[in-house]
């Protein structure tokens, strides 16, 4: 079985990244952890938020429809 890596893989490794790198300058620099990693944390947001809005897991708004119909 030959895996090949995916978009929300990519999504998946900087959500993680970003917390690490707000980690890292909190314990390289001056600045407390407390405000670094809360502050990468908005840069994981983002990441997460253009995999759900930007490049959606869906190729066109009438894919979900099937879908929901399906619960009703």
């Amino acid at each position: 079985m030959v895996y090949s890596i995916q978009y929300y893989d990519v999504v998946l490794v900087g959500v993680l990244a970003s917390l690490l790198a707000g980690l890292a300058v909190g314990w390289l620099t001056a600045l407390p952890v407390t405000a670094t990693v809360p502050l990468f944390a908005v840069i994981g947001a983002l990441i997460i938020g253009h995999g759900l809005f930007v490049n959606g897991p869906v190729e066109r708004p009438g894919d979900l429809r099937e879908r929901v119909e399906a619960f009703e």
